[in-house]
């Protein structure tokens, strides 16, 4: 059988932070890598603001010194996003999104239509601080309350030095908001899986996580497509 041709794939929007606490290196080239396997990826931003990479290596230095220089780099801003060119949402492991996304209205609307269609969300680390800014039409509840869920676990949270100034614990947020929270040791690969929904603890969970959406996005268009 012949291999599907690149046009045949769907659109995945990949969301990174643009807050000077920025996005993870690791995580974002392990979750680009992947997800380009599989989708076309679009990058967007708040404003369409640059991401600041962190905790580089020389590899990942160099990675991302090649990926700059091609037009795939090119973010959009949340508040241009048409939902309905995208068929799965992904937000990689970002210290940043405590302070930017998780209370972007620009990105609360986006999410709110994923949810609405049921389309395949993934976040890992502190990229799930970002789901805390969707809220229900009426504004008083979050939208992923009864999902759920795993993020970065207070005992994790409280060996890094930003701990103490951070503005959003998620593990507490998760459960003062309704969801059902759970987290393995620190430093473990830990998923969880819930209808269209899938978080990761941490940066190591990054590629179970994103193998996850792959597989979830799949499915769900097999079933469309019959």
């Amino acid at each position: 059988m012949a291999a599907p041709s690149s046009n045949s794939k769907s659109n995945c929007l990949v969301v990174l932070s643009a807050a000077v606490e920025g996005v993870s290196a690791q995580s974002f080239i392990q979750s680009f890598t992947l997800t380009s396997t599989a989708f076309h990826v679009q990058l967007a931003t708040p404003g369409n603001k640059l991401a600041e990479f962190v905790n580089q290596d020389e590899a990942s230095r160099r990675w991302l010194v090649d990926f700059k220089a091609k037009s795939l780099s090119n973010c959009i801003s949340l508040s241009s996003v048409d939902v309905k060119r995208y068929q799965a949402l992904l937000i990689p492991h970002a210290p940043g999104a405590a302070y930017d996304l998780a209370t972007s209205q620009e990105l609360s609307h986006v999410i709110n239509l994923f949810v609405a269609e049921q389309k395949p969300i993934c976040a890992v680390g502190m990229g799930v601080t970002a789901l805390c800014c969707a809220k229900s039409e009426d504004k008083h509840s979050w939208t992923f309350k009864n999902y759920s869920i795993t993020s970065p676990s207070v005992f994790e949270l409280a060996k890094e030095m930003e701990f103490a100034v951070l503005p959003i614990i998620p593990e507490d947020f998760i459960k003062d908001n309704g969801a059902t929270y759970s987290s393995s040791v620190c430093g473990a690969v830990h998923v969880v899986i819930d209808r269209h929904l899938i978080t990761g603890q941490n940066e190591t969970s990054t590629l179970t996580a994103v193998q996850n959406l792959i597989l979830l996005s799949n499915q769900r268009q097999g079933k469309a497509s019959r």
